[in-house]
């Protein structure tokens, strides 16, 4: 990553401290971040989690949908 999008990088992370979005971590794990310049010419932070999601451990027990929730209350 440049040292211009570094910056951008980190004043993106502290706005969203400030605004308290996000909270700092110190778990292990962490993703990758990217930046992606948008139409406006600004940059979007995006962040790739598919490794991260690799090693999650799936629910084994779903919410259930709307419609069966409300037919068990009939």
């Amino acid at each position: 990553m440049s040292p211009v999008e570094l910056r951008e990088v980190k004043n993106q992370l502290e706005e969203l401290l400030r605004k308290h979005f996000i909270r700092p971590s110190v778990f292990p794990w962490g993703a990758p971040v990217l930046l992606v310049k948008k139409k406006d010419g600004t940059m979007r932070s995006c962040i790739d989690y598919r490794q991260l999601n690799k090693v999650t451990i799936k629910n084994k027990y779903p919410l259930p949908r709307i419609d069966d929730l409300l037919d068990q209350l009939r």
